[in-house]
C-alpha cells in the first residue's frame, strides 16, 4: 500500500479504517489482494443498496457499451435519459401522485443540495435556511454551511453564513418538543431569526448517528413550513432509494416535500448520479443557471432505469427490506442486552441501524476495528463516532446478514475480553 501513502492526499478517510487493497466485489462480499473475504456492512456509505456488481444491472450496462451508446452528453437529450425519465415517472412518481419536475445536477450529492438551496433562495427571494443539529448535507461550501459537524465545518476556511440550526427530533430529550421551540422563534419578531427560504432535513440522520425522526414530527414540520411560506427540502441522498423500506424515506410520514435531493444509490451501481425533484411551480430556473459538465452520465441512467424496473415495479422488494430490517433490529437488541459493562442503544429503521454508546464514545471504533480483523466492513457515525452504523446492501442474503451481525457480537466480546483495550477505554471489566 506504499503507493497510497506516498502519493495520495492525507484527506483520504475510509481506507484508514480498512487498511487493505480490495480487488473484487459481488453483492455483499469484498475480496482483497491477499485473498481475504469481507462482508460489507458499509455499501459505499449507502451508494450500493443493490449490492456490488449486480449481475442484472451489469448486463444492461455491457449491452449499452457494446452498442456504443451515448456515454457523455452534457444535458442533451439521449435515449438513455428519456427511458429513465419514463420509468421514473411511471413506477416512482405516478403511484405516489407526485407532481415533480426533475433536475439533473452535477453527479455528487452535495451538488444536488447546492442546487436545492440555490433554487429555494431564488424562488423565495430570501437567503436564510434552517438546518438541524447533527445534520449532514455535504462538504462543498453551501452544503457544509448546512452541516452540523465541526469536523467538516472547520475545514471550510471561510465563514459559513445564511444557515440557522434548530434542534432535531429528540435532540433536547424526549420531553422537549423541538418544533414547538422552532415555531416560537418563527412567530417572535424579536427572536433574531430571519424568515427562512427553506428548511432542509433528513428523515433519518445517517452520518449524524442514525437519528430517526418520527412521522408525527415530520408532519408537524411540513405544516409549520406551509403556514410560514417556507419551502421544505428533504435530503434523501443516503436514506432514499429503498433504505428505509420505501423508495423515498418520507413516504411513511405521508408528507410531500417541496424539493427532494437524491444521489448515492440512485444509479444503483455506484456510478455518479444526482438529481433534484421540485414541485412544478418551483421550476423557475433559467436555462443553464445551475450548470455542470457531468449532468449526463448515461451509464448511470441505464443502471438506474433497470434497478427501478427490477425492484420497484411492485412491493415485494420493499417488504424484503422491512423483513431484513427486523432481523437486524432483533439481533442488535440481543447484543445490547447481553452487555453489562456499558449501555448500548439500538436505533434505526428499515435497513439503516445504529448501536450507540453515549457513555463510552470510543467503543464503536474499537468494535469496528475488531470486526475488520474478523472479516466485516462496518463504520461509525455520529458525534465523536459514538455509533456503530449498519448499512448493508439491501440485497444481502439472510445467512450473510446474520453472519455479519454475529461478527459484531464476537467483536464486542473480544473488546471486553481485552484488558488493555478496557483500560484505554476507561472501562472496568465486569466480573
Amino acid at each position: 500500500m506504499s503507493i497510497f501513502n506516498r502519493l495520495e492526499s492525507n484527506v483520504r478517510g475510509y481506507c484508514r479504517s480498512f487498511p487493505t487493497t480490495f480487488t473484487k466485489a459481488q453483492n455483499a462480499t469484498l475480496h482483497d489482494e491477499a485473498g481475504n473475504k469481507y462482508i460489507d456492512f458499509l455499501a459505499g456509505a449507502g451508494t450500493l443498496n443493490y449490492g456490488h456488481n449486480n449481475p442484472k444491472l451489469k448486463e444492461k450496462l455491457i449491452e449499452f457499451l457494446e452498442r456504443d451508446g451515448m456515454l457523455h452528453g452534457l444535458d442533451m437529450q439521449t435515449d438513455a435519459k428519456a427511458h429513465f425519465l419514463e420509468v421514473f415517472e411511471k413506477l416512482i412518481l405516478s403511484p405516489l401522485e407526485l407532481d415533480y419536475k426533475v433536475q439533473f445536477t452535477g453527479p455528487t450529492g452535495t451538488n444536488a443540495v447546492e442546487a436545492a438551496l440555490k433554487l429555494a433562495r431564488k424562488v423565495t427571494g430570501r437567503t436564510n435556511v434552517i438546518s438541524f443539529t447533527n445534520g449532514f448535507h455535504g462538504v462543498s461550501l453551501g452544503s457544509v454551511a448546512a452541516t452540523g459537524n465541526s469536523h467538516f465545518r472547520d475545514a471550510a476556511g471561510t465563514p459559513l453564513n445564511n444557515v440557522t440550526f434548530m434542534p432535531y427530533y429528540g435532540y433536547m430529550g424526549s420531553n422537549m418538543d423541538t418544533l414547538e421551540y422552532f415555531e416560537a422563534i418563527l412567530k417572535d419578531s424579536s427572536s433574531g431569526l430571519d424568515l427562512p427560504a427553506a428548511v432542509i432535513v433528513e428523515t433519518v440522520q445517517g452520518e449524524g448517528g442514525v437519528n430517526v425522526a418520527s412521522s408525527e414530527w415530520l408532519q408537524q414540520l411540513e405544516t409549520l413550513c406551509q403556514e410560514h411560506g417556507i419551502l421544505l427540502i428533504i435530503d434523501d441522498i443516503q436514506v432514499g432509494c429503498g433504505r428505509t423500506g420505501n423508495f423515498f424515506s418520507f413516504e411513511k410520514a405521508g408528507i410531500v416535500p417541496d424539493i427532494v435531493t437524491l444521489s448515492k444509490s440512485l444509479s444503483a451501481y455506484g456510478l455518479p448520479m444526482s438529481l433534484v425533484l421540485m414541485k412544478s411551480e418551483l421550476d423557475q430556473w433559467k436555462p443553464g443557471e445551475h450548470n455542470g459538465t457531468f449532468r449526463g452520465n448515461n451509464l448511470a441512467f441505464v443502471s438506474a432505469t433497470e434497478a427501478i424496473e427490477l425492484y420497484w415495479s411492485d412491493y415485494r422488494f420493499a417488504r424484503e427490506v422491512l423483513r431484513k430490517g427486523a432481523l437486524i433490529q432483533n439481533r442488535l437488541e440481543e447484543i445490547a442486552e447481553s452487555v453489562n459493562d456499558v449501555e448500548l442503544e439500538v436505533r434505526g429503521t428499515g435497513m439503516i441501524w445504529g448501536l450507540a454508546c453515549q457513555e463510552c464514545p470510543a467503543l464503536p471504533e474499537k468494535i469496528s476495528a475488531a470486526a475488520f480483523e474478523r472479516g466485516l466492513i462496518i463504520e461509525t457515525s455520529g458525534t465523536d463516532s459514538h455509533v456503530l452504523k449498519f448499512l448493508p446492501p439491501l440485497t444481502i442474503e439472510d445467512d450473510q446478514l446474520l453472519q455479519g451481525l454475529n461478527i459484531v457480537a464476537d467483536s464486542l466480546e473480544a473488546v471486553f475480553n481485552d484488558e488493555n483495550t478496557l483500560k484505554e477505554l476507561g472501562l472496568v471489566h465486569a466480573d
